[in-house]
């Protein structure tokens, strides 16, 4: 008789082991740590920046030129002050002469790099005369100042600075500040016969001198 067919065993699993499974395993995503910031207190507001210092652009000025100005010339000197590492030197308006000399001989401020004036329309002495000098020897910069009311004359450096001739006429010109000794003080940009000085505060922007324009120009002033 011949022998029957046998069944197929199923493969043997190890001891202590599990058949796999076709399904995937779930895997359980771990618990989320309680959240800190809930139950923290809420920041404390930044503190206020403090303002900063003003930025002080003047300060006395006492350095050897000064000492040196002062033992010299005494009183002439009204106010010594750095700004913005300018010197400037306030001195009697009645003794310029003196003290630019002083200046270039003894200083050896030997240019006249500029003559210039500022209106102060409300301060008693209105304008400022203002000098820079440059030393070729020492490489060094000074400015000078006056204070002169509207009426007051402004005693000329030509004779110490030729350069300041013109530009005393200029100043003369735009501001009608007078320099007494100036060899030929008349103006310099404007015609001779034209009214007013249009580097007054007190000189409006439009204003010119209508009847000059309408004689010399043949319009009407504004035009």
């Amino acid at each position: 008789m011949a022998d029957e067919p046998k069944e197929p065993k199923p493969p043997q699993v190890p001891t202590g082991e599990k058949p796999a499974s076709s399904t995937p395993a779930v895997s359980t995503p771990p618990a989320k740590p309680a959240d800190a910031s809930a139950s923290a207190a809420p920041p404390k507001p930044a503190a206020p920046v403090p303002p900063k210092p003003p930025v002080v652009l003047q300060t006395p000025l006492d350095n050897e030129l000064v000492k040196r100005f002062r033992a010299t010339l005494g009183a002439a000197l009204f106010e010594a002050i750095e700004d913005r590492k300018q010197a400037i030197l306030t001195v009697e308006r009645a003794r310029l002469v003196e003290i630019a000399r002083y200046l270039r001989d003894e200083e050896k401020f030997d240019m006249l790099s500029d003559l210039t004036a500022v209106d102060w329309p409300k301060r008693e002495k209105r304008f400022d005369v203002v000098l820079d000098l440059y030393s070729f020897a020492k490489n060094e910069r000074l400015r000078l100042k006056v204070h002169a009311a509207d009426a007051e004359e402004v005693p000329s450096v030509v004779s110490v600075w030729p350069a300041a001739n013109w530009q005393e006429r200029e100043v003369f010109d735009m501001f009608g500040i007078v320099f007494f000794g100036h060899p030929e003080l008349k103006r310099i940009l404007l015609p001779d016969e034209w009214q007013g000085y249009p580097l007054r505060k007190d000189y409006d922007i439009l204003q010119q001198d209508t009847a000059w324009v309408r004689e010399n120009l043949g319009i009407e002033s504004g035009q």
